[in-house]
């Protein structure tokens, strides 16, 4: 009986220390199919690619260093943070040389954003491969969509190796951008949170006449293999690799768009400057308890909210405490990503009516209004912050654009 039973408990043990990868099986990318086919929509020709960090296969090798291996790569192309991750938000990126492989590396996040027709001259396919976290203001598919547009007007192939939505293939939310409020945060007439892959997104704007004055480019892509569109991230069996400096793991992309619009407005608010950029929300003088209960008592899905006070170790409000929630997940799928934000703000006001982030942000209203797409939502809540009169507004186009996109879906 004893003996039964150690070996029971051998076997459980075993079971929960097995890889998920081993359980669920390992997503293959885009790079690896291309592997697999022996990189056939590369041979012969002249590479480029734009990539960075997360631009790797299932385990860990760079994508820079396989194509090298195996292709006539060529050029490099850096969108923010730069091809191996060595610039910081927001930092002008130079063009310069890999040190590893020794090919040129062509900036697009410095004076321009779009290729220079000269870099162009010397590829004859630009290849595509960064893994994105599903959020129209995160500004990789700004790149990619540009890139496709440089592409089609110098007659270039474009082929986008596929990576998965962290965020999964069936969450839409929030409302299109509107004319005005175009940018590289927005650069698309898309929902802020889309509910595509980027190859699937590729396809998309090519499709939909989105890219400068409708031009379409010769666009190839790789789909992945074992990608189904009710998987998030940490069910691929991948490794993640950081995707900018404060989303360092999977939890950091789901709160991302949880709180990620308003730190447009006060970064420490969402905990950047501390240990949980974008899993918090905080102020100075609104008490934690109070907060955490008004806001668990709104019966929002999938998440739950707890105290939490800190002091921040950088940016403005460094060293001041600082109290609110952090938000924790409970049921990512439930939960309305989004929303939660604002129903933060609208719950901090309601209990400290001197609490208002856009009091004195009056240099930080275009930034804010062209991550969410308008002006509508800042002029309608920066007064009373009151969300439940503004939530249509930010749902209205969600089922429209889910319904348009289906027929772009790689995945089931």
């Amino acid at each position: 009986m004893n003996r039964n039973r150690n070996i029971a408990w051998i076997l459980l043990f075993a079971l929960l220390t097995i890889p998920y990868s081993v359980i669920l099986g390992q997503v293959k990318t885009g790079i690896e199919v291309l592997r697999e086919r022996e990189f056939d929509l590369l041979a012969g020709k002249r590479v480029g690619l734009v990539t960075n960090p997360t631009g790797v296969d299932g385990q860990l090798r760079s994508t820079i260093d396989i194509l090298h291996a195996h292709v006539n790569l060529v050029a490099l192309f850096g969108p923010e943070h730069g091809v191996r991750g060595d610039f910081s938000a927001g930092d002008h990126v130079g063009n310069q040389v890999d040190e590893q492989t020794g090919i040129p590396v062509y900036s697009l996040y410095g004076k321009s954003r779009k290729p220079d027709p000269k870099s162009f001259d010397q590829i004859d396919v630009i290849v595509y491969d960064i893994q994105d976290v599903g959020v129209r203001s995160y500004t990789y598919i700004s790149t990619m969509g540009l890139v496709m547009e440089a592409a089609a007007e110098q007659g270039k192939e474009m082929v986008v190796l596929d990576r998965p939505n962290p965020l999964g293939g069936n969450r839409v939310e929030g409302p299109l951008v509107e004319t005005g409020y175009h940018s590289f945060v927005s650069q698309y007439k898309i929902p802020y949170i889309y509910g595509l892959t980027c190859g699937e997104l590729a396809l998309f704007l090519n499709e939909e006449g989105m890219l400068a004055n409708g031009v379409k480019c010769n666009l190839r892509v790789v789909p992945m293999e074992g990608w189904t569109r009710e998987m998030t991230f940490d069910r691929t069996g991948l490794e993640w690799v950081p995707a900018s400096p404060h989303i360092p793991e999977t939890r950091s992309a789901f709160c991302y768009p949880a709180t990620g619009i308003i730190g447009e407005l006060d970064p420490n608010m969402i905990g950047i400057g501390y240990t949980l950029p974008f899993q918090v929300l905080v102020t100075e003088n609104v008490p934690a308890r109070k907060l955490a209960d008004a806001l668990n008592s709104l019966g929002l899905e999938g998440v739950i909210f707890r105290p939490i006070h800190f002091k921040p170790y950088y940016m403005p409000k460094q060293g001041i405490p600082l109290q609110g929630v952090q938000i924790h997940l409970t049921d990512p799928g439930k939960a309305v990503l989004t929303e939660i934000q604002f129903w933060f703000l609208q719950e901090a006001h309601k209990i400290d009516p001197s609490f208002n982030p856009f009091t004195g942000k009056e240099g930080r209203y275009p930034m804010f209004d062209n991550v969410t797409g308008s002006d509508k939502l800042r002029t309608q809540m920066m007064d009373d912050l009151n969300f439940g009169e503004v939530v249509g507004f930010w749902n209205k186009d969600s089922e429209e654009f889910r319904e348009r996109s289906v027929k772009y879906h790689l995945y089931k």
